[in-house]
């Protein structure tokens, strides 16, 4: 691996019921709850136009995450043979970024309400990008 570094700043945290990562789902689509990104104000001009409604891709950080793990059991399931992190969703990686498709419920200052999110509370959030409706021609 390279020894070149690069530093990556939170723009904000989740706001989540979910506390341990142990108990929470997998994937936002396996019962995922509400939750809040409460944003920096720093960022707050980067958030015009965001509006109920709209789906984001939402990066984070996990922080909690293993970073010298390389292969894992898809689903933490034994039966499953190892597999490289790079093809599963596994949060333990060597950059534990994670990727998150969630709706606007709620836009409140700069925080927006969101769901499903699986993160846990306290998460950072690395960077928010919107879901770009696909064309015929793409």
């Amino acid at each position: 691996m390279s020894d070149q570094t690069y530093s990556v700043t939170p723009i904000g945290f989740v706001r989540s019921v979910l506390k341990i990562r142990e108990k929470a789902p997998r994937q936002g689509y396996e019962g995922a709850p509400d939750a809040w990104l409460d944003l920096n104000p720093g960022v707050a001009e980067a958030l015009k136009g965001i509006a109920p409604g709209e789906e984001l891709i939402v990066l984070t950080w996990f922080h909690l995450a293993a970073r010298d793990v390389l292969t894992v059991h898809p689903r933490g399931e034994r039966k499953n043979p190892l597999t490289g992190v790079f093809l599963t969703r596994s949060p333990d990686r060597p950059n534990p970024i994670g990727l998150h498709r969630v709706q606007v419920l709620e836009v409140v200052g700069t925080n927006l309400r969101v769901a499903p999110l699986e993160a846990v509370d306290g998460t950072p959030i690395i960077d928010l990008k919107a879901v770009l409706a696909e064309s015929a021609d793409s």
